[in-house]
This record gives C-alpha cells, structure tokens and sequence, in this order.
C-alpha cells in the first residue's frame, strides 16, 4: 500500500501530461476528433462543443499535474479526475459502442487511471485508520 501512495505522484504526472493534450482538440477540432474517435463532423455547433470538450478535459490534465505537486490537494485532483474519466469511459461504453476501437488508448489510459486512484484512495485509508 505505501507502493502507491508513494508514487502515486509520477501516475498524477504522466497521466496528466497526456490528458493535457487533448488542448490540441482546442485549436484543431477536426484533426482532434479524426484522431480520438476516427470520424468526421461538420457545422459550428459541433466545432464549439469540441473544443468545450477538449479544454474541460485538458484542464483536467492540469488539475492532476497540480495534485502530483500539491500534496495536500492531492486526493481531491485525483478523485476529481477519476470521476471525470469514469464518466467518458462509462458514456463511451453505453452510447459509442462503435467508437471503442478507436479510442481504446485513451479507454485503457483512463481505466488505468481510475483503478490507480482506488487503490490510492483506499491505501490512504487504510494508512489513517492504521496511524
């Protein structure tokens, strides 16, 4: 349990680094969207939503690499970033079924994620019970 707790910071780092870089999607939505889900789309609408979408979830990215710095933020980044990636996973399972294998990179990344940050939550758990 100490293992996770003790490096939970570097997970922070790199999966925040690459949640970051959905800021791409910021100033290229098309490409963006091309590359993460492997369609299309059109119209202005779409475009907005898009980089909505992308900055929320770059600011993610943000929110961990603060926490992995920040260590009495910590479990709040990381249980605010989990829950974010549980909902993308969970709303791409339920409705974008047909887009699974195009975005099971970010999927793998994010389940890896929020089963990291479990572990983390309980191994601080289990620690103040313990102390």
């Amino acid at each position: 349990m100490y293992f996770i707790i003790k490096n939970i910071k570097w997970v922070m780092m790199i999966s925040g680094a690459l949640t970051a870089t959905t800021f791409y999607g910021l100033f290229a939505p098309q490409a963006a969207i091309e590359s993460m889900f492997g369609t299309s789309f059109g119209g202005s609408l779409e475009t907005l939503i898009i980089r909505s979408w992308s900055s929320l979830v770059g600011i993610i990215g943000l929110v961990l690499i603060y926490g992995a710095f920040n260590e009495g933020h910590r479990v709040f980044c990381i249980s605010i970033a989990a829950l974010s990636k549980a909902i993308f996973v969970s709303l791409v399972i339920i409705y974008g079924q047909a887009f699974l294998a195009t975005a099971a990179p970010a999927i793998i990344m994010d389940c890896l994620v929020i089963i990291l940050t479990l572990f983390f939550l309980v191994s601080i758990r289990v620690q103040q019970s313990t102390a």
